[in-house]
């Protein structure tokens, strides 16, 4: 029977060579003479212990695969010595016990070898010796942040410490699991010049860098990511932090030893994290950047330059992606695609979510699923200064004017039919924010602009995203803005609803410049005039006083919804309909009579019939009409304004709640 043949494992290969090392460095202490003390002579049985097959790492076939080291060497054109002292400087990573024995022989007592002791393992001549000292100042693995030599004392006794991460790579652990890129609809953007160029050179150039922006950083990695997939060649991706260069550079070294690409996603605003200063501008092959359109990448050197934009797929491409990425509702996918504008990526992970909870459920997908899955993987990512609500709210219990609860209904249509008309009928074609909708709801406050938000998002059967402008506001310059960013593009993937309450503060009109504040309030405008444009999503801005909105934030909203104070049938509808059905009442309770007597908004109303509720339940009798006097007398008194004072006695006995409750609940808040 033949023998069986194995290929040596990744690690065992590379142990060996350590261990080749560790033989020759027991030979040089064992020749040190009879006199070495009895802990070097346990490190000298320790070496040759581990020297199981000295001199010779396990035999490989010809046509076995390279191995790391053997690809990080020759890409960054290292000399067998340069790749000797690679290993030497790893062994304290590949055992203790090699750490131990380099602590004993370290003069400072560190666990790694010295560049005098590579000397000694290494260097048969003076040339030899030359040849080291110069790998170690000016060779490209220093060069290129493979190693690093310390800084104290003499040359000899400078420690030589490998860049992070790199042994574990070089051993075949692969530290990050890249995660397969997604192409689904992109085939017409990766046909375009540009992206076709960048695919090209990836294959074709050694040293490119291509920069790859959009307005999400995550939208470019992903897009890089399927632009080295269709390059044929394998990705390595991460984020350094930021200005941690020796961070890029090891992720882009990791890369080499596994014949990849590095993406790199870029720190915002931070040059020293873009990647092409120091050791990443030196290296042998391409780099993928990704980051926002603005980030310089400067210092990028004698290295080609290429830039893409990510640009947002058009209404075809993304009726294709949902068709692939969920073929179970592809009858759908065109309705999908015009309410959930999102990346590939996204999508794929909002198929898994749809399939596993129409599995748990025992029923086969359903178009609601996709909304669900949206809005919980868009609310997990919250910034500061956000909060998400459930909306409960329908129309039904709205109390408007039919001609303003028609505009709130047309909203919700334009946001429900652009897939017929957008993309079927072709209207506002290749236009930034054409299938958002923005919206101003002005009115006095109590009179319902808040719950009319809610409506709204529970109308689209998405979440309701309020905005916190206190915690936006910030007085260094350009914090505000990236705030707004991050709001924006937290509230586009799921295509919440978005709402500004009280906006005034960030929406207000803009001043003439008479100090350094009133230029960053007007850029801070600017920028919100610019981004609300592009929004993706139903936003809604609210005010007490419209008149405070600046002209050009009028100009560009869909609709503009006036909220006055109710009349007399509006609040006896809403008297009535903040009495519950199980709420006790007494008989000489007239809500048309508190209608009448007291025009109040419906936030008041609301207050002032659960604190008639607590009122009663203090003295243990149904909500009488002396409760509820009390209760409004006191909203006048917290609002500061003129009690019109209690009305006389009244013969009516024996009013008919029954009837009118279960009408519609007011809006007015």
């Amino acid at each position: 029977m033949p023998e069986l043949a194995f290929e040596p494992s990744t690690a065992a290969i590379l142990s060996a060579e350590a261990a080749r090392l560790g033989a020759t460095l027991a030979d040089v202490l064992d020749g040190l003479g009879d006199g070495h003390s009895e802990t070097l002579a346990d490190a000298i049985a320790f070496l040759r212990r581990m020297a199981v097959i000295p001199g010779s790492p396990p035999a490989q076939s010809p046509d076995a695969p390279a191995q790391p080291l053997d690809r990080l060497a020759s890409a960054l054109g290292l000399s067998d010595l340069e790749r000797d002292v690679v290993v030497l400087a790893g062994m304290p990573d590949e055992h203790e016990g090699y750490a131990g024995v380099l602590r004993r022989l370290h003069p400072s007592a560190l666990p790694r070898p010295t560049a005098g002791l590579a000397a000694q393992l290494l260097c048969a001549t003076g040339e030899d010796r030359h040849a080291l000292r110069a790998a170690l100042t000016s060779g490209p693995a220093v060069a290129c942040g493979l190693l690093r030599l310390g800084d104290d004392g003499p040359f000899s006794e400078r420690a030589l410490t490998l860049a992070d991460g790199i042994w574990s790579e070089l051993a075949g652990a692969d530290l990050e699991t890249q995660q397969a890129p997604i192409s689904a609809g992109l085939g017409d953007w990766l046909a375009t010049e540009p992206v076709a160029r960048a695919t090209g050179a990836l294959v074709g150039v050694e040293r490119v860098t291509v920069l790859v922006v959009a307005e999400v950083t995550q939208t470019a990695a992903d897009r890089a990511l399927a632009i080295v997939a269709a390059a044929g060649r394998r990705a390595l991706g991460g984020s350094p932090a930021a200005g941690d260069d020796t961070a890029a550079a090891a992720l882009a070294l990791r890369a080499l030893a596994r014949g990849a690409i590095p993406v790199i996603t870029l720190a915002p605003r931070n040059p020293a994290a873009h990647g092409t200063s120091g050791a990443l501008a030196r290296h042998p092959g391409p780099i993928v950047l990704c980051g926002r359109p603005g980030d310089a990448v400067a210092g990028h050197g004698e290295r080609t330059l290429l830039m893409v934009r990510a640009e947002p797929l058009g209404a075809l491409a993304r009726r294709q992606m949902w068709a692939d990425v969920l073929p179970e509702l592809v009858g759908a996918a065109g309705e999908i695609a015009a309410r959930h504008a999102v990346e590939p990526t996204i999508a794929a992970r909002v198929a898994a979510d749809v399939r596993a909870r129409a599995w748990l459920d025992g029923r086969p997908p359903a178009r609601e699923d996709v909304t669900a899955s949206a809005a919980v993987r868009s609310a997990g990512a919250l910034p500061a200064g956000v909060t998400l609500r459930r909306p409960v709210a329908g129309f039904d219990r709205l109390v408007l004017a039919p001609d303003r609860l028609a505009q709130l209904q047309a909203a919700v249509d334009r946001l429900r039919h652009q897939a017929l008309v957008l993309d079927e009928w072709g209207f506002l074609p290749d236009r930034p924010g054409a299938r958002g909708v923005r919206m101003l709801l002005a009115g006095p406050p109590g009179t319902g602009k808040t719950l009319s938000a809610e409506v709204l998002a529970h109308a689209l059967g998405v979440d309701l995203m309020v905005v916190d402008i206190s915690r936006i506001l910030s007085k260094w310059i350009g914090e505000t803005e990236q705030r707004l960013a991050e709001v924006f593009d937290a509230a586009e993937p799921g295509h919440a609803v978005l709402l500004f309450d009280e906006a005034d503060a960030l929406f207000g009109k803009r001043t003439d410049i008479s100090d350094a504040h009133d230029r960053y309030a007007n850029l801070e405008t600017a920028y919100l005039l610019q981004r609300l444009e592009r929004f993706e999503g139903l936003g809604i801005l609210t005010t007490n006083l419209r008149q405070n909105i600046d002209e050009a934030f009028t100009r560009r909203i869909e609709f503009v919804v006036e909220f006055d104070e109710p009349g007399l049938h509006e609040r006896e509808a809403l008297w009535i309909a903040h009495m519950p059905d199980r709420a006790p009442v007494a008989p000489d309770l007239d809500l048309g009579e508190l209608a009448a007597r007291y025009p109040l908004v419906g936030g008041l109303i609301r207050n002032a019939a659960v604190a008639a509720a607590f009122l009663a339940a203090a003295d243990g009798t149904p909500i009488g009409r002396e409760h509820a006097l009390r209760a409004i007398e006191r909203e006048y008194q917290k609002h500061g304004r003129a009690f019109p004072g209690r009305p006389p006695p009244t013969r009516r006995t024996d009013p008919d709640l029954s009837a009118a409750r279960g009408t519609p609940e007011g809006a007015h808040r």
